[in-house]
């Protein structure tokens, strides 16, 4: 399935965010792959982040997450950066779908 989400960063933390996002730790890209994700594409416009994603079940990789070793030192990081923090609660469905040139 693809997903597409939307965050948003803080003011002044652009930089920084790519920074970070210049090298994924190892043990994260693992646990992302382990999860179901085959592929994920971040675009910023200004301080607004879309990310596109591909999962095989976008709720049950959220669900394996939440608590992953590699993922909460790495949600605890993007909560400085982005303007609402994630619970990784597996509820959200992502962005609503409104048209595709299939």
């Amino acid at each position: 399935m693809r997903v597409a989400l939307h965050t948003r960063l803080k003011p002044g933390r652009e930089a920084e965010y790519e920074k970070v996002h210049a090298v994924i730790p190892r043990d994260l890209e693992v646990a992302l792959r382990d999860a179901g994700v085959s592929s994920w594409a971040i675009y910023r416009d200004g301080l607004d982040l879309f990310h596109v994603l591909e999962v095989a079940d976008y709720q049950a990789m959220r669900h394996a997450l939440r608590d992953h070793p590699a993922n909460v030192p790495w949600q605890r990081r993007m909560a400085e950066l982005l303007e609402v923090e994630d619970d990784y609660s597996g509820t959200d469905t992502g962005l609503k779908l409104v048209w595709e040139l299939s």
